[in-house]
């Protein structure tokens, strides 16, 4: 085999490792890295010793809309128990991000990823897709779509089990 073709598998290989999925297992990539921003201005919010739902949204997704008014309640029902919801808008112009999230005002952090940047290095498969991370930052539950109160009580019932673990 040619020293150009090993060259080209070997970043072919790079490229694909760099594009994992973050799947059930896994942890989640850190936020700053990816440049990631809050909405609302000041910092990201401190997720470690955390049960953390990380939603990806975009302004344009009709079942992201419908799905903000669910984690608002998931946010009041939970968040004195030690759950943080951050939502991530992958709009790619900001104003568009901003508009969305003012029409909603949600009680939660709501973040943008303006370079998705993160968007890509988790390869989300669908708007909305929640990814439900244990204290450790591990990803435990994936929720692709919204699908109502189907997908509200079966969040309900995982962060309980998460936050029951004593880690």
């Amino acid at each position: 085999m040619s020293h150009q073709i090993k060259l080209f598998f070997v970043a072919l290989a790079c490229a694909a490792l760099a594009r994992a999925d973050v799947k059930v297992g896994a942890a989640f990539p850190a936020l700053a890295p990816a440049g990631v921003v809050n909405l609302a201005g000041g910092d990201l919010p401190a997720t470690a010793g955390h049960v953390v739902l990380m939603d990806f949204w975009a302004s344009w997704c009709a079942p992201c809309k419908a799905s903000f008014p669910a984690m608002a309640k998931l946010h009041n029902d939970y968040a004195a128990r030690g759950l943080i919801i951050a939502a991530v808008s992958i709009d790619e112009k900001a104003p568009a991000a901003v508009a969305f999230w003012k029409k909603q005002s949600p009680p939660f952090v709501t973040l943008h990823d303006r370079e998705q940047k993160l968007v890509q290095q988790v390869v989300v498969p669908t708007m909305p897709t929640s990814y439900l991370l244990d204290r450790t930052g591990q990803v435990r539950f994936v929720h692709e779509g919204f699908h109502g109160d189907a997908t509200d009580k079966q969040i309900r019932h995982e962060i309980d089990l998460l936050l029951a673990e004593k880690n």
